[in-house]
């Protein structure tokens, strides 16, 4: 007898909106002859990984094909408690950090330089990206249950990437800016100016829109819970139909909007601290504070890009190469690589936490504004107690 433990094929899909086993990595494939039985049974080896056979008999007028198919089930509980409080704890921080910034920027910077105008766009990023995590948070900490409907879910995975690409690239935009006051600062004169950063920021908002458009077209929903019966899972990646469409884009993405731009803030980093090196750098107290100044942007722009974007893009990437692979990689190895890209997502989102820093050692106006505004609340609290008498 054939025992059915999974009948749809949706189900071999985990139940996770960010990129769970999908049907074209995790596939053995075994032909077998016309006339053969399949048995489709449950491997009682435990819950770390389970293999789930599924029968397909296609009849046509002259030949009979059976072919089996052998599911990678990995089990990936830990998800469900990592993802909810580590998204949790970026929302909070993140968020507090984003508003006091854009406060700071919007409220107290009085001269907006070019340097001003990207780091409101990366507020701005940042800000949308944290606003996505709470349903991102109610949907892993229900068990990948989606009750907002569809076009939600099309909504916040457009905006989850839109966002964190977003800020990718207006962190090189700081790195380029940087590199040219140091390294080329007569030239810059011409090109760092207040309506070319207004240009560019412009191009890159398009750039991001267009390129993350196909989201919205990937998002899929599916009634297909592991955890829970009839649970709704909204998929990060898209339907099996589609997935080998959506590497193509994913890796095309992947590959200019992160590949490329890291390449730029590493050449335009290292040139920078090459050219601080040399003994005409830095003599006066002024050129001392400069140098200071620009050696921490340094730290936080690649700190950003070695903790948080580059753990997350490379595991995905080893990720999807290994679904994309399909029967020649293990299920070990695709449990392993799926583990590892899980544990990255936070890293990617913990950026958002760091760049309100990035705003904090820009400037001589930012840290003005909150040195003036603590000062202002000890001189009303030195005189709240005169007044009262």
């Amino acid at each position: 007898m054939i025992e059915k433990r999974r009948s749809d094929w949706d189900s071999d899909l985990n139940s996770d909106g960010h990129d769970e086993a999908g049907p074209v990595g995790q596939t053995l494939n075994k032909h077998c002859g016309s006339g053969e039985k399949v048995s489709d049974e449950f491997n009682p080896r435990g819950t770390e990984e389970q293999i789930w056979i599924r029968m397909a008999i296609f009849n046509n007028t002259t030949t009979t094909n059976i072919s089996d198919r052998y599911h990678c089930k990995i089990e990936e509980n830990f998800k469900y408690i990592l993802l909810p409080v580590s998204y949790t704890l970026v929302f909070v921080f993140g968020l507090a950090l984003n508003i006091t910034a854009m406060y700071v920027i919007l409220f107290r910077t009085k001269h907006w330089k070019p340097s001003t105008i990207y780091m409101i766009n990366l507020n701005v990023c940042d800000t949308l990206y944290v606003l996505t995590l709470p349903f991102l948070i109610y949907y892993y900490a229900d068990k990948n249950d989606w009750p907002f409907g569809e076009l939600m879910c099309k909504l916040i995975r457009f905006l989850f990437y839109t966002n964190l690409y977003g800020s990718i690239l207006f962190l090189s935009c700081i790195s380029l800016h940087r590199f040219l006051g140091v390294c080329h600062p007569v030239r810059s004169l011409y090109w760092m100016n207040g309506r070319r950063a207004r240009l560019v920021s412009v191009g890159i908002w398009m750039i991001i829109l267009i390129l993350q458009a196909p989201i919205l077209y990937f998002s899929r929903m599916n009634n297909n819970g592991d955890m829970k019966p009839q649970a709704t899972v909204c998929y990060d990646t898209t339907s099996k139909e589609l997935f080998n469409d959506f590497i193509v884009y994913s890796s095309v993405v992947m590959f200019l909007l992160f590949f490329i731009p890291f390449g730029v803030v590493l050449v335009c980093n290292g040139l920078m601290v090459k050219k601080l090196q040399e003994p005409g750098i830095g003599g006066g107290p002024t050129s001392q504070r400069f140098k200071q100044k620009s050696v921490k942007m340094i730290i936080i722009v690649l700190l950003a890009f070695m903790l948080c974007f580059l753990p997350f893009h490379v595991n995905r990437s080893i990720y999807y190469t290994f679904r994309y692979l399909d029967k020649r990689v293990s299920c070990s190895m695709l449990e392993a690589a799926s583990m590892a890209y899980k544990v990255t997502r936070p890293l990617a989102s913990a950026n958002s936490c760091i760049d309100p820093i990035l705003y904090f050692m820009a400037g001589q106006g930012f840290r003005s504004s909150i040195k003036n505004k603590k000062s202002k609340s000890r001189s009303e609290n030195r005189k709240s107690p005169s007044t009262s008498l």
